[in-house]
């Protein structure tokens, strides 16, 4: 007996005819129990094409409909069972233990008491698994790209593999070459004796061919010019289907672009290669967002966001962003702003070579510090692989500080130099990375000049990583995912006071350690209790993330760290750094997400394990004054906290 494989999978994908039950005055409802089969991947797709499990709530039947809604799953159950490999299965049917077929089915069902569920029972008698016998490739196949081919006889005859084996095989046909190659559904034939199939392919490699002239269509405001320019894809190369879509993805990347079609052409061109067409869609060159965030320590913030994706018609990008900061907040003493403008060059003077000219101002209000400064830098940042990236800049800061009643104005002059790595391969940071890691390294020498002046070194490494528990076998890609993270800092060649406030080390935060108010880890003032900064840092975070359905999610998160240097007593804003570490803080909390398009909304409570209260012991004989920490905090954003 002859039959195409294509066909027993394609059918599994069987969707539900409108005229297939009727509908009666008084719908009979039902229960639906499965029997294993003892392969949880087949339960899985056979409960998944169950038109008696999916239509169970959503489309009533009578009882007439329930019998025939029935019948018709005998045929959908038996083609998911056959495309794995059992082909002389029997599957029954049966209701309230009646066969389908019983001549009182229908009258037992009208005889059912209202309300009372009809229970449908399904089961399998798989019989013997079937095996490939022999396996054929009709065709020439070039010597290079037959051990693309791996299905062997004596295999089980899966459909689902049988199939991969060609598309594996075409796959890397086109990828070496042949972009004409074509490999036919395979034709299965079975032995009318023995559980075996003779599977047979049919290829045409065709011949090995290049890269023909390359068009570009649907530009309407960015240069044709730096497309070129751009381009991974060059006349003449080798063709290759992954080095095409590699091209596609590169340009789609430069950020004016809203998609990037290709089309193939299916003849050579008068260059004897390949003619492959880029068709572009420009997005809206004007965007304008909106964005917000709310935690209890910080209170909560409102800003827009007006963007140009291309000023001169090379992808220039004009970012204006404008925030209301500090609305309210534990951690915070009145109202601030936070202002930048942003120019950014792509592939200037090297490709893959941004630069970053920027300004900005704050204004915030904080129990650490109240501070005022107009801040620009320059940035040149070079992409060194697809994970690698490194950057060098120059940025400046004219800044008022006002600390603990003493005013320091500075003007900072910074070289910040970072290397980043990132595998986690997302279009935007507000995705939900799943796997990967996004670490880096920065490096910022500085000079201050105010009161006092200084020289200082900061160096902060930031490691993040993703580990998606669907690589033990435990669940679906991306629903159950464990991220880690873990920051360390320090500041060499200043002591505590002559290190401006801002450039200090503080911990607690959505950033650092939650649980804990905005800044609150480590030194303090004793007369006070405001945050004094210090000059390292340590900070870890471990956290569960765990989908349920389309949209929403679970997070359940410790945060731990200190932050140490100069632990001194009273306001002596003269003392010389003492590396003194600080107690260890550790947090716990639960959240939950809705998944939308754009990224996670994300909501956290988190709160300290044990009572961290500092008291001020500075004065003999007096009594303690407490300075308590928060019992818990909220955060909630856009994305996940890292």
């Amino acid at each position: 007996m002859r039959f195409g494989i294509p066909g027993i999978i394609g059918s599994i994908a069987l969707t539900l005819c409108a005229g297939m039950t009727a509908r009666a005055a008084d719908p009979q409802s039902y229960r639906v129990d499965i029997a294993s089969t003892g392969d949880s991947a087949m339960d899985g797709t056979l409960r998944a094409t169950s038109e008696l499990v999916s239509l169970r709530g959503t489309a009533p039947v009578s009882p007439f409909g329930l019998i025939a809604r029935a019948r018709g799953e005998t045929d959908r159950l038996k083609t998911v069972v056959e495309s794995y490999g059992y082909y002389q299965s029997t599957i029954t049917i049966k209701i309230d233990g009646m066969p389908l077929n019983s001549v009182g089915l229908a009258d037992a069902l009208n005889a059912l008491p209202k309300g009372t569920d009809a229970k449908v029972a399904i089961s399998f008698e798989l019989g013997p698994l079937y095996h490939l016998r022999g396996v054929t490739l009709d065709g020439e196949i070039p010597a290079a790209e037959q051990g693309a081919f791996v299905l062997k006889s004596g295999a089980p005859a899966v459909a689902s593999e049988v199939l991969a084996a060609g598309s594996r095989l075409l796959t890397a046909l086109q990828e070496h070459g042949y972009a004409f190659a074509k490999v036919d559904p395979p034709i299965a034939y079975e032995d009318n004796t023995d559980p075996v199939l003779d599977v047979s392919f049919h290829v045409d490699a065709g011949a090995q061919v290049r890269i023909g002239e390359i068009h570009i269509e649907g530009l309407k405001r960015l240069h044709e010019k730096l497309v070129r320019r751009r381009l991974t894809l060059h006349s003449g190369q080798r063709y290759s289907a992954s080095a095409i879509e590699a091209a596609r993805r590169d340009l789609l990347g430069l950020g004016p672009f809203g998609a990037i079609s290709i089309q193939v052409g299916t003849a050579l061109d008068p260059t004897g290669g390949v003619p492959i067409t880029f068709t572009f869609r420009e997005r809206l060159r004007h965007a304008v967002g909106v964005n917000s965030a709310y935690s209890t320590d910080l209170g909560g913030s409102a800003g827009v966001t007006w963007s140009d994706r291309n000023v001169f018609g090379n992808a220039e990008q004009l970012n204006i962003a404008a925030s209301v900061i500090n609305l309210g907040g534990s951690a915070t003493t009145g109202v601030g702003y936070d202002t930048s403008v942003k120019f950014t060059i792509p592939d200037l003077g090297h490709r893959d070579q941004s630069v970053q000219f920027a300004v900005g101002a704050i204004n915030q209000s904080l129990q650490a510090y109240d501070q005022r400064a107009v801040t620009s830098g320059v940035t040149v940042t070079r992409k060194l692989s697809s994970a690698w990236s490194a950057s060098v800049g120059v940025t400046t800061a004219d800044e008022r500080i006002d600390q603990e009643n003493v005013e320091y104005n500075y003007t900072l002059v910074a070289l910040p130099v970072t290397l980043s790595y990132d595998s986690t391969r997302l279009a935007s940071p507000l995705d939900d990375p799943t796997h990967g890691m996004h670490d880096s390294l920065s490096v910022a020498p500085t000079r201050s000049l105010g009161h006092p002046s200084a020289s200082f070194i900061i160096t902060q490494v930031k490691l993040a990583t993703y580990f998606d528990l669907n690589k033990l076998g435990f669940t679906a890609p991306g629903r159950s995912v464990i991220a880690a993270r873990f920051l360390t800092g320090v500041a060499q060649g200043a002591g505590e006071f002559s290190l401006p406030p801002d450039q200090r080390f503080y911990g607690g935060g959505s950033g650092t350690i939650r649980g804990f108010r905005y800044q609150s880890v480590g030194p303090i003032f004793a007369a006070d209790g405001n945050p004094k900064g210090g000059t390292s840092i340590e900070a870890a975070s471990l956290e569960w993330r765990q989908r349920f359905g389309t949209n929403f999610g679970a997070a359940f998160f410790v945060d731990g760290g200190q932050v140490g240097g100069g632990e001194t007593s009273g306001t002596d804003l003269g003392s010389s750094l003492k590396p003194i570490a600080s107690e260890l803080r550790v947090g716990v909390g639960v959240g939950i997400r809705y998944y939308t398009a754009i990224g996670p909304i994300r909501f956290d409570v988190a709160m300290p394990i044990k009572d961290y209260s500092r008291y001020d012991t500075s004065n003999a004989g007096m009594p303690l004054k407490k300075y308590p920490e928060d019992s818990f905090d909220i955060y909630i954003g856009l994305g996940q906290a890292f």
